[in-house]
């Protein structure tokens, strides 16, 4: 069960954000400055940046040193388990597009290499 205080849950909550991840990955090289971020990652507003860096920084994950935002020891720990989940997601898209286009278009769930129960 996933109490209030599980920590599955609260390590979800912090990095269950979208671009929290997005964060951690691209600070995972080295530190950078928020118009460097800005650039690197595609798609994010100044607000949601600013929004995700004080999360992030909040929760230990990185700190802002000489203008240049950089992981924690902690938020460091995170780069492996993050890096195993974007590698899945690689090697997965293409059926988690294939799943929900059948379900859209099919009317129900169709998972890709499943076998349906009898």
């Amino acid at each position: 069960m996933f109490l209030a205080d599980c920590p599955a849950r609260t390590t979800l909550e912090v990095i269950g954000h979208t671009w929290s991840v997005v964060v951690v990955v691209a600070l995972g090289e080295k530190p950078l400055r928020y118009g460097e971020l800005l650039e690197r990652i595609g798609g994010i507003s100044n607000k949601m940046l600013t929004q995700t860096l004080a999360r992030l920084r909040g929760n230990g994950l990185l700190v802002a040193v000489d203008g240049r935002y950089e992981l924690t020891g902690l938020g460091r720990s995170l780069l492996a388990p993050v890096r195993a989940l974007a590698a899945w997601a690689e090697e997965h898209s293409g059926d988690l597009v294939d799943a929900r286009w059948q379900h859209e278009v099919g009317g129900g769930l169709v998972v890709p290499g499943d076998v349906p129960a009898e």
